[in-house]
């Protein structure tokens, strides 16, 4: 039977697989309903960056390197590439929030897999 804890962190990961679903099916049907270069869009890249460089550093009493090391790097590229969306041409921004999703979809799995490996 699983811990609080573990079904806890399961649960969070496939919160992000859902954002990760959503952000692809936004970037698939192109129905983008924020200005790309608003102060709030770059501050949540900047953001993004910072909580995962944080994260690849800092490693969690319950969590492994290896978790920490995907979740850190996979926020930080999401982060990067939302800064690339507000200052690269227009004609960019649907593979790019794509490829955002595809990262969050990817390290929900991965992480969940971790998760579900790890002892306790």
């Amino acid at each position: 039977m699983l811990s609080l804890a573990k079904l806890f962190r399961l649960l969070t990961e496939f919160v992000f697989v859902l954002l990760g679903v959503l952000l692809v099916w936004v970037a698939m049907t192109g129905r983008y309903f924020f200005h790309r270069r608003a102060p709030a869009w770059i501050g949540l890249g900047a953001f993004l960056i910072y909580w995962g460089l944080r994260a690849g550093w800092r490693t969690g009493q319950t969590a492994s390197p290896k978790e920490s090391l995907v979740r850190g790097a996979s926020l930080a590229l999401v982060g990067a590439m939302m800064l690339g969306i507000a200052w690269l041409p227009f004609a960019w921004v649907a593979p790019l929030l794509g490829a955002a999703g595809a990262i969050l979809v990817l390290r929900g799995l991965v992480t969940a897999v971790l998760v579900a490996r790890s002892p306790g």
